[in-house]
């Protein structure tokens, strides 16, 4: 089993940058494909990225892809969400995920671990 703490929100304004960080306890986190996702209000939890046990692989949501990018460090537990050229609708609750899975789904069904959440929000 493995926790996750999500780390980072804040309040930002347009066109700037933040960096999410979800450090991992318990199981080392190398054994998960690990993701983020986020969550804005009235609206479903949607995908924003994934990664591989391994960091070799790396896929991104097309409304993040070029803006956003993901890191892990196996030898300190940590996944890092750097997000650059933010906009309003970046707005949302940010939850890092974790499964046992080597697959990194979009659905977020098949995410066994899951943060608390950080808030981010973007201003105009």
């Amino acid at each position: 089993q493995v926790q996750l703490v999500e780390s980072g929100g804040g309040l930002v304004q347009a066109g700037t940058s933040l960096r999410l960080s979800c450090a991992a306890s318990g199981r080392t986190s190398s054994g998960y494909t690990m993701a983020w996702f986020r969550q804005a209000p009235g609206k479903e939890r949607e995908f924003v990225g994934g990664i591989s046990r391994s960091g070799g692989r790396v896929y991104y949501a097309d409304s993040v892809k070029g803006r956003f990018t993901i890191a892990r460090d196996n030898a300190k537990n940590t996944v890092a969400l750097q997000m650059s050229s933010m906009k309003p609708e970046d707005t949302a609750v940010y939850y890092c995920a974790a499964t046992l899975s080597a697959y990194s789904s979009t659905w977020s069904g098949q995410y066994e671990y899951w943060g608390q959440g950080t808030q981010v929000t973007v201003s105009s």
